[in-house]
């Protein structure tokens, strides 16, 4: 796949070579925005956060493994220790990601929850001069700030709903710095590393992590609905397998911040389907705090 994707970038114009991961990363947006869609389907049928996030990073894993080992053993063989180590701390940061952003799922609304783990791309974009050397504009800056405010706007109607709420929108901001740091890593890793290479070893980390803890916290993995094992498949299809990985073939074209900051559309996507689909209210804040996410991303897009 990746020599396939250096002979193209050879052959391909300039115009197309930087259409290319902003296609990936709208790809990203939309997969993603089911998430939670996924996620509250299989809540009401009982299924606890972790047990959905392990199953879902668990399935993922599982449909990697085949591809990851057949086609990609020898750069396996050959990675060194140091990348090891990063993309370990990488799976970690995502298991990290997944147990708390989930978990504040059943404690505050999809709107809320999703703004506010979408906050990853400002700490991105805060942390990328130092971690990775990637210059921050005002521009830049700008664009971010923009897209941030209006996820806020979005969750502001949360705050001073009652503990749980509030419970739930700092699960979901810890979901965020835990996703800042699986991010900057996988930027890093992902200039040296293939795809399947890089999301295998990562998916694999965050699914023994999150099943670990799960054991540990005693969550039962079975005596589900048949329909429930389905919420647990299509989050690993979709979401994970087209959406995060979208995200992170971008990380190998364009900078840290820009494969980020469209994850900022979640929050337009996630909170149409929830209104369509789960009759969750859409708002005056929510509508003006979409637009303000969607010329947040424009502004850093164009700028690229």
């Amino acid at each position: 796949m990746e020599q396939s994707d250096r002979a193209l970038s050879s052959i391909a114009p300039a115009s197309e070579q930087a259409v290319r991961p902003l296609l990936g990363l709208l790809l990203g947006i939309l997969a993603v925005s089911t998430a939670s869609i996924f996620i509250r389907f299989a809540q009401r049928d009982g299924a606890p956060a972790l047990i959905i996030a392990a199953y879902r990073l668990g399935f993922a894993a599982l449909l990697l493994a085949p591809v990851a080992l057949a086609g990609y053993r020898r750069e396996l063989a050959q990675l060194t220790g140091r990348e090891w180590r990063l993309a370990l701390l990488s799976g970690l940061f995502l298991g990290g990601h997944f147990a708390t952003w989930i978990l504040s799922l059943a404690y505050t609304s999809v709107a809320s929850s999703v703004v506010l783990v979408s906050a990853s791309p400002l700490l991105v974009a805060l942390a990328s001069p130092l971690f990775l050397r990637e210059a921050l504009t005002w521009r830049t800056l700008s664009g971010v700030l923009v897209a941030t405010a209006g996820g806020v706007i979005i969750g502001w109607g949360d705050f001073g709903l009652g503990e749980q709420q509030v419970l739930g929108d700092l699960l979901a901001l810890a979901g965020a710095v835990a996703a800042a740091g699986y991010f900057l890593i996988g930027r890093r890793l992902r200039a040296r590393l293939s795809l399947i290479t890089y999301i295998f070893i990562v998916y694999s980390t965050a699914a023994l992590a999150v099943i670990a803890l799960s054991l540990l916290m005693r969550q039962p993995f079975g005596g589900y609905l048949p329909r429930t094992f389905l919420w647990f498949l299509l989050l690993a299809l979709v979401p994970q397998l087209i959406g995060h990985s979208s995200f992170n073939w971008a990380l190998r074209y364009t900078s840290a911040t820009l494969a980020t900051v469209p994850v900022l559309g979640e929050p337009v996507g996630s909170t149409l389907l929830a209104y369509i689909i789960l009759g969750e209210g859409l708002t005056w804040w929510k509508l003006v705090g979409g637009g303000l996410i969607l010329i947040g991303i424009a502004i850093v897009s164009w700028r690229e």
